[in-house]
């Protein structure tokens, strides 16, 4: 079971992983770009995300975006929390309805109403780690499409809680609703591009803004900047290809976007810890 760990640097990825998680409270928040999806089997976990309090019913999945500060405060008869992060990229590739995207993107916690739904998730969140655990890529595959069936159906009966993310004060005339959406556009944008030769720049011309502009409304809006968010798209397309192929490193590397292989091994080092050569012994299992 795993505990979180208060020297880990903010907005270092945990990629795709599924694990039981020790529920005790944190000692500071927690941020990482992932969208994270937990399950309780009994008992109350209380959260503080995004500076707003929501307690986790038993039985109740939940959905946020872990961009957020987000740690727990209070766990009462919690013998563990499963927890599943994906990729912010593969979730918005994924082409999931707005309604459940949206606020996701807002900030906000979605969690499921269908209790007969709820009933069978325990046995999905365990389905869905010992098929990761076991490594092979058929298995993996299978997990990350039931996961997205998962979330499609959770569109269909979900409630919303929490208020959308709040900016910092407002010095310029648009309503900070509407410069939210503008950097949730920013982050669709990266999200379906960043394996192209993309800049600032560019996304800024997308939605219409000074690229000094949008540059700091996005750092306001998720607490990051869009080259860090390009970057961390990029490293997980590459955890990704690392895993499930047996591609060499260089195209995997101009693949996700680098336009070196010496950019990729420094960007991937810094954000996963290990070079994609130790990356993918580690976690790809030997042939025969």
């Amino acid at each position: 079971m795993r505990r979180f760990d208060a020297t880990r640097p903010e907005f270092t990825p945990y990629g795709f992983e599924v694990d039981k998680w020790d529920p005790r409270p944190h000692g500071r928040p927690d941020r990482h770009d992932e969208i994270e999806i937990g399950f309780l089997d009994q008992g109350t976990v209380t959260w503080l995300i995004g500076g707003q309090r929501v307690t986790v019913r038993p039985r109740n999945l939940t959905v946020f975006w872990a961009a957020l500060p987000h740690q727990i405060l209070d766990a009462e008869d919690v013998s563990f929390l499963h927890v599943v992060t994906v990729p912010l990229g593969w979730v918005l590739e994924w082409t999931l309805p707005d309604r459940l995207l949206s606020p996701l993107m807002q900030g906000r916690i979605v969690s499921e109403t269908n209790e007969a739904l709820a009933i069978s998730d325990g046995q999905l969140f365990e389905r869905w780690q010992r098929d990761v655990e076991a490594g092979t890529d058929a298995l993996r595959e299978i997990a990350i499409l039931e996961l997205r069936a998962r979330l499609l159906r959770l569109a269909q009966s979900m409630e919303v809680q929490g208020d959308p993310v709040q900016f910092h004060a407002d010095t310029g005339r648009e309503r900070p609703y509407m410069r939210l959406e503008k950097a949730e556009e920013m982050a669709r944008c990266v999200a379906h591009n960043y394996t192209s030769r993309i800049q600032v720049k560019d996304i800024a011309e997308r939605v219409g803004l000074h690229p000094n502009y949008a540059s700091t409304l996005f750092r306001k809006a998720f607490g990051t900047t869009l080259n860090a968010l390009i970057t961390q798209h990029r490293v997980a397309h590459a955890q990704r290809q690392l895993i499930t192929t047996a591609e060499q490193i260089l195209p995997i590397a101009l693949d996700s976007g680098f336009d070196s292989l010496s950019r990729f091994n420094r960007a991937f080092k810094q954000l996963v810890g290990m070079t994609p050569s130790q990356y993918r012994k580690r976690r790809r299992p030997v042939d025969g």
